[in-house]
Parts: C-alpha cells; structure tokens; sequence
C-alpha cells in the first residue's frame, strides 16, 4: 500500500500512473505560452453556454470526456471521481459532471484542489479500492470574479499584486496498472496542514498562501528526508511574482533555498510582457492544465526526471472576507516522476 513519513507524508509502495489527461483553456490563456500545448481552446470565454457558471461545468465535461477518450475508456469503466471548483457548493463540478454518471467524491480545497484530487485519488488505488480513477478541477475568470469580487460590469481597478483566475479545467485519469502510453507516475505525496498568518488582502493571495507553500515544502523535506535537489523543478499553483518573493523568503529562514529549482504555474501560464494579468495567474484550473498540458510533456520527453507539484490554495469566501477573516492557505504536495 503506502508507508507513512513523518507527520504529513506518504511514500507509495508501488507509483500510481497518470495514464492520460486533458487540458481545456480560454481564449486569454490560449494567447499565452502555453496555448498551443492545450487539448481545446475555446473560442468564446462562455463555451456557447448562456451564462459563466455554466461555461465552467462545460470546461470540466470537456475535459473528462478528453481524457477518457485519450485512455480509450467509458465512464462506466471509472470507480471514482475526484472533483471541485472555486464555486459556492462547487456547482460546476455538480451540473459538469453529472452526465457521466461515476460516483463523485467533490472536493473543495481551493486552488489546491488539483492537489488534493490527485492525493486522495492515489489514496484510493494504492488502497485498493479501485482500478481506476478519474480527477478534474476548474476555474473561469468571470465566475469567480462574481464569486469572490465583484461582477465584471461593476468595472473595478485591479492592484498589481491581485492575480488573475485562470479559465481552464485539467482532468487525469489515474491507473493501478502501468500502461505503455502512461504518462507520468505519482510516488508520493504530503498533505498540507491549514496555515495562517493573519493577512487579509484577497486582492494578495500569493502572499497569503505562500507561508503555507513554505510550511507544505518544509514539511515535504522533513518527512522524506530530501532537499532541494532531490527535484529537477518544485512546482508551485499559483502564488504569482508576490507569491514567490515570499515564499523565498521564508524557506531561506528555514535554511533551503529553492529560487534554482522553483517555477510557478501561475507565472508560466501568461505572457507578463504581453498579457496585462498583473501578479499573474491562479484558479483551480492554473496548477491543473499547467499540470496537463506542460509538465507532464517535460517528464514524458526526458527534459525532467522528477518534480515536486505543490497546488496552492486561499481559503477564504465572501462570507469570511466580509466578516473581516483572514485568508488562511493550505498547499498539497505530490512527487511525480517519469515512467
């Protein structure tokens, strides 16, 4: 099954494969570097739906049909799905995936979820309590902007530490059995721990998550008794230029320094020079169609042998902010490695 390191950590008797996945983008994320790397690019930010919500359910039904189709299985073939999104009782997950009719496990872990879809999934077939599992999370720009901000009419100023939410959705499909065409494999894998500093700028959410991404990383050394330079990348979701700059800072304190070895999916996702996205990118779909559509490429071609993938994610919703909370962050971390 698994052997359990340290406090948070799991190391994975035998790897969990990747056997295929799919990445489905917007029209802004598809000017960006990695555009012509995704699986569907759409043409319109609504998906030819009537309203955002509704465009980010199509986002993950397109993506888990892509998958499926890529490992040339039927949903009747799947035992689980692990699912989330940014939304208010993750209703994207809910109406997107409801036609394929697999059991759901829905997830909420904000833009960790990839992290923790992946985690619990390899939970699951390591466990074995399946053969084969399905994992998809996503993000729109104009759904969460109505969800955690304001509706895009009210024409609000963005300050330059805010990041914007990546349209996208990432879907994996992951196997006990290693197959010619898997893509990557999952080794192990830490499990965040909630972590707050007290800040309450939801318009700086890589600073508010970066002391969790410190704290997940910290921990990820520890259990499995590696530094650095056990990885060829360690890979952050979306803590963005502000993000970063403290994250750097508070591993140094801790004695590692990762600045060679780090690259963060929502500073890779656009173009800074070109695209007027500020901080950068986050969203649940940023970690998880770099994921697809990047990353995994880099393993399949030899380029890396082995990454550290750490989703991250703010934990706040309106309620909270309006109550004056804090935003706490948790980070999920998995080692994927090449086949």
């Amino acid at each position: 099954m698994s052997q359990k390191l340290g406090r948070a950590s799991e190391k994975l008797a035998e790897p969990v494969y990747i056997r295929s996945s799919a990445s489905v983008a917007g029209q802004k994320e598809g000017q960006g570097p990695f555009g012509a790397l995704f699986d569907l690019v759409g043409e319109d930010d609504l998906f030819g739906c009537k309203t955002w919500e509704e465009a980010e359910s199509t986002l993950q039904k397109d993506a888990v049909h892509l998958a499926l189709g890529k490992a040339g299985v039927g949903p009747e073939e799947v035992d689980f799905l692990f699912a989330g999104d940014l939304l208010g009782q993750s209703i994207a997950t809910s109406f997107g995936v409801s036609c394929y009719g697999i059991p759901l496990f829905g997830l909420y872990g904000a833009c960790s979820t990839c992290g923790e879809s992946l985690a619990l999934a390899s939970m699951a077939l390591a466990g074995g309590f399946g053969e084969r599992m399905v994992c998809v999370t996503s993000s729109h720009f104009a759904s969460a902007e109505k969800e955690f901000r304001f509706p895009l009419g009210y024409g609000s100023q963005r300050p330059l530490s805010a990041t914007w939410t990546v349209t996208g959705s990432g879907a994996f499909v992951l196997e006990k059995k290693k197959h010619e065409k898997s893509r990557a494999k999952i080794t192990g894998f830490t499990v965040g721990s909630v972590v707050d500093y007290g800040l309450k700028d939801s318009m700086n959410m890589g600073a508010c998550m970066a002391p969790a991404a410190a704290s997940a990383i910290e921990r990820h050394f520890q259990d499995f008794g590696v530094g650095p330079e056990e990885y060829d990348r360690i890979i952050t979701g979306d803590l963005g230029t502000v993000g970063q700059t403290v994250l750097f800072e508070l591993l140094r304190e801790k004695g590692y320094d990762i600045a060679h070895k780090h690259m963060d999916c929502g500073i890779e996702i656009f173009d800074r020079e070109k695209q007027d996205t500020h901080a950068g990118g986050s969203g649940c779909g940023c970690s998880a169609v770099t994921l697809s559509a990047y990353i995994l490429k880099q393993l399949e071609e030899g380029v890396w042998r082995k990454v550290l993938f750490l989703p991250t994610g703010a934990l706040l919703s309106k309620t909270s902010f309006n109550e004056g909370r804090s935003v706490p962050g948790i980070v999920h971390g998995l080692v994927i490695e090449a086949v």
